[in-house]
């Protein structure tokens, strides 16, 4: 599922609102829901605030735009020419310390509105989701402000820090063991079962609820309107399920369609070689577009084709995911197709890095940037030292990473 926006009725929004769900509410597919069912634009801010003033009162802070600019120290290290460098999107001090609350409160902002509208009564569903860190704690902070009963499905490992921060925000947590003759996330297999059964997928997962996927497009927005940022030769994200990548090639793909940027930037994913199912799913549909020529229409007829057959080139990675960027070890990247998509449009493509890199990546964002970020929000960074090395990416090119991922205690 996508969702569509009228760019032809649209102006992408200009200004200083420090709240990205109210500078951006003109692309929300919420906002446009409101508006149609006659809620006025000063009641969808005011609902808009008022939820982010109780996420800030259970996180200590409520959304806000973050940081995006050059590194010199950074750009310098890496051989960077003074019209080229590396522009980092620092999301480590958003909201529960990552991007993913972006994710979620997209979703919230649509189910107050639904409320609001009176076309859903309670009792409301509880909310269900399945992760291993991030994506659990900002669901739990955003359920908490809003209200809302949440079940998380985590794994055994799941960080002790984190298990207690579920526990502190009324969280419902169940542990999820795998079982050797099943494939797939346990904790995926079960909220995919959660929901049969009646709960709401408030999830990262756009595959499960598509409306995920534009509150992280906010991310990207801000990306694109930062004053003062060169057209960006590439954008280096780091996948684990996907919402991320999917979200931002969509926020750039209409800054295009919206006439805001000329090009697009060239979009690359990365992943670890403990599991990387959106390469090996690129590879095979390259080569499919590659079989099929230049004949009229036979790209896209491959795109169609890889859109109604998935299971013939995403599918549960065949072992355990191991790495030490544990957040974007994914059995499958759920929202794989948009991020091929992006990557075929763009003329980037996907990366796999090893450990040694992750560890590299790590340490050299912390000293450089000085952001606490951990391996996992650090990978996208490893994606780049790939292309460097590899000599696809050159002195004058301007490439922004995004360091997503605060560093917790253990």
């Amino acid at each position: 599922m996508a969702r569509v926006l009228d760019t032809a009725s649209i102006v992408f929004p200009r200004g200083d609102e420090p709240n990205p769900f109210v500078q951006y509410r003109h692309l929300l597919h919420s906002y446009h829901v409101a508006r149609a069912h006659d809620m006025a634009d000063d009641d969808y801010v005011a609902l808009v605030r008022s939820l982010d003033d109780q996420v800030a009162r259970v996180d200590g802070r409520g959304f806000r735009i973050t940081p995006f600019a050059r590194s010199a120290a950074l750009s310098e290290h890496l051989g960077f020419a003074t019209d080229g460098g590396v522009w980092v999107k620092d999301e480590t001090g958003n909201v529960s310390g990552s991007h993913k609350a972006r994710h979620l409160m997209g979703i919230m902002i649509y189910l107050q509105v639904l409320e609001r509208i009176g076309l859903v009564r309670p009792p409301l569903p509880t909310l269900a989701i399945a992760s291993c860190g991030n994506a659990a704690l900002a669901a739990a902070v955003v359920a908490r402000a809003a209200g809302r009963a949440l079940q998380v499905f985590i794994p055994p490992d799941a960080p002790l820090a984190v298990v207690d921060r579920l526990a502190q925000l009324g969280a419902h947590t169940t542990v999820c063991r795998r079982d050797p003759g099943v494939r797939g996330d346990p904790c995926y297999l079960q909220f995919r079962e959660a929901a049969r059964n009646g709960a709401l997928p408030f999830c990262c997962q756009g595959t499960a609820n598509g409306l995920t996927i534009e509150g992280g497009e906010t991310l990207g927005y801000e990306m694109i309107a930062t004053q003062g940022v060169p057209a960006l030769d590439r954008v280096v994200i780091q996948v684990g399920g996907g919402a991320l990548a999917s979200a931002v090639v969509q926020a750039f793909t209409e800054s295009v369609a919206l006439g805001v940027s000329t090009r697009l930037p060239r979009f690359h994913t990365v992943q670890t070689r403990g599991a990387f199912p959106l390469k090996r799913a690129y590879d095979r549909l390259a080569h499919r577009i590659l079989e099929a020529g230049t004949a009229d229409g036979s790209l896209q007829r491959e795109l169609r084709y890889a859109a109604t057959h998935r299971s013939e080139f995403m599918w549960p990675w065949e072992e355990e995911p191991r790495s030490i960027a544990h957040g974007i070890l994914d059995d499958e990247t759920y929202d794989w197709f948009a991020s091929v998509q992006g990557m075929l449009a763009s003329g980037g493509g996907p990366v796999v890095v090893d450990e040694r890199l992750l560890v590299e990546a790590y340490d050299l964002a912390r000293e450089t940037t000085g952001v606490n970020v951990d391996h996992t929000g650090a990978a996208g960074l490893a994606g780049l030292l790939q292309l460097g090395r590899e000599g696809v990416v050159g002195p004058r090119e301007n490439v922004a990473v995004i360091l997503s991922g605060v560093q917790r205690g253990a």
